[in-house]
């Protein structure tokens, strides 16, 4: 079963069309920024693309509010976690 999760596309750290590239690359990002924060891989909104979110950047229950009223969330699958 996929997991749905909502981002404001405008937290992408990157965005790749090759899976294995948006992973070596989120592990790279990670690596150098910082070890102790998630990064997501997850399906692009298109289903065509990959992007990189960190996980803290969840539009979850306590911020939805906010970003429903700027209109910016968009659902994404994930498809790795680092």
């Amino acid at each position: 079963m996929d997991e749905v999760v909502f981002f404001n596309p405008g937290d992408s750290i990157g965005n790749f069309h090759d899976h294995n590239e948006a992973v070596k690359t989120a592990q790279i990002y990670k690596e150098k920024q910082d070890e102790n924060k998630r990064v997501l891989v997850v399906h692009g909104v298109d289903n065509k693309n990959f992007d990189i979110f960190f996980a803290d950047d969840v539009i979850s229950h306590t911020n939805e509010q906010q970003a429903a009223q700027q209109k910016n969330e968009k659902p994404y699958r994930i498809s790795d976690r680092i």
